[in-house]
């Protein structure tokens, strides 16, 4: 059997919002960082990006991902709330008190419970939670990261690496704001019962009361959680966040401003310029077709591609504009497979920019077909794979 390409069928969809717009107000917003991405939560629109795929340092907002993992393992039941970890002399002496960074002032050999620590971990932003945490679920801050990397991969970030639960600099510690806002999205589709302590805007541990370090909960603008962070002015100042206004979720990622204050500031711009100057679209509703995909050794040759939900994308208010669309997927599809089986995804691009990757599946059921069609498949994608090959120069 060929091994099977990878395969592309071209959609162009008409996206009319408007008589007389300009697309212009899609290209109209400017940043003084260099590394911003701004996604609308609810369809995965992608509305500004700026360097969002180069590395950058990610400081303590790393500790969306540590929290992610703790997150995990309570709603698996391998950890509760309740329970309690022991604070390690590596964990107070490398990000308690001693070290003098951002601190939840957990005492030598006490033990706190995880509820506490993870308030510790979102609202101070310590970094004796982060290794408290990260030592009491995996038994060595080491082993931590080992599970950190991994589950990155399971959440699909292809680029990001990380070598620590709480923003230490080190060069197995490199993200990307695309990818940083891709597990915010996620923690915030995933754990609603938890997202709610990024956004409780102080907390008080040994007598000591801090306020949440995220300066857009104090903006009346819908903000409503997740992590700031700092190194020295080199790196810059970052910042990942999500608001809402009117039934609308927005998240942002923000690398290198030069201050506090430029990283507040650009934030709060990127999401208000987001509230105002985009509207929701459908293009398809959940299971209509989107498009057809090749299969092999059926009882019939193609089957429909749908997604499970609404298939929407945010365009600038008032534009008439052009939409292409890409269906990509590894195949012919083999059958026999069943209806609701993932095959590939649907790609919507805004000229040069994807701005939505949307997964699709099998919208029908297709069996094997007959020995004399499963050869007839063989002989075609055989000479297909031939083709392409040569096509691509590969001996």
């Amino acid at each position: 059997m060929p091994k099977f390409p990878v395969r592309c069928l071209i959609l162009a969809f008409l996206a009319l919002a408007g008589p007389g717009a300009d697309y212009a107000c899609a290209q109209g917003f400017q940043t003084s960082v260099p590394s911003a991405i701004l996604i609308d939560a609810g369809t995965n629109t992608v509305l500004f990006e700026k360097g969002a795929d180069e590395f950058t340092k990610p400081a303590s907002t790393v500790k969306i991902l540590t929290a992610e993992l703790i997150f995990q393992a309570l709603v698996e039941g391998r950890l509760h709330l309740d329970d309690e970890f022991a604070v390690s002399e590596h964990a107070w002496r490398t990000g308690g008190a001693p070290a003098g960074g951002s601190a939840m002032f957990l005492a030598l050999n006490s033990r706190a419970r995880v509820e506490d620590l993870l308030r510790g971990l979102v609202i101070q932003s310590g970094n004796d939670a982060a290794i408290t945490l990260a030592e009491g679920l995996a038994g060595s801050e080491e082993a931590f990261v080992t599970r950190m990397n991994k589950r990155a991969a399971e959440l699909g970030l292809v680029k990001s690496r990380f070598g620590n639960p709480w923003g230490m600099d080190g060069p197995d510690q490199k993200v990307t704001a695309r990818e940083m806002a891709k597990i915010a999205a996620h923690i915030i589709k995933t754990y609603p019962q938890f997202y709610g302590y990024f956004g409780e805007k102080e907390f008080t541990w040994n007598k000591i009361r801090q306020q949440n370090r995220n300066p857009l909960l104090t903006m009346s603008i819908g903000a409503d959680g997740l992590k700031t962070g700092n190194i020295d002015k080199e790196s810059g100042y970052g910042l990942v966040g999500s608001a809402t206004q009117d039934g609308r979720r927005l998240i942002v990622a923000i690398y290198g401003a030069k201050s506090a204050k430029e990283r507040a500031e650009e934030a709060r711009k990127l999401l208000q310029w987001g509230f105002r100057n985009f509207e929701e679209k459908e293009l398809f509703k959940a299971g209509e077709p989107v498009g057809p995909a090749q299969v092999y050794g059926g009882t019939q040759g193609s089957v429909e591609l749908s997604a499970k939900e609404d298939i929407k994308v945010l365009l600038p208010r008032g534009a008439n504009e052009r939409l292409m669309g890409k269906i990509v997927y590894e195949g012919p599809v083999l059958a026999p497979v069943e209806a609701g089986t993932p095959v590939g995804r649907l790609e919507i691009k805004r000229g040069a920019a994807v701005v939505l990757e949307q997964p699709l599946q099998t919208s029908a059921a297709v069996e094997q077909g007959s020995l004399p069609r499963r050869a007839f498949d063989a002989i075609y994608e055989s000479a297909a794979a031939a083709i392409h090959q040569k096509l691509s120069g590969k001996k």
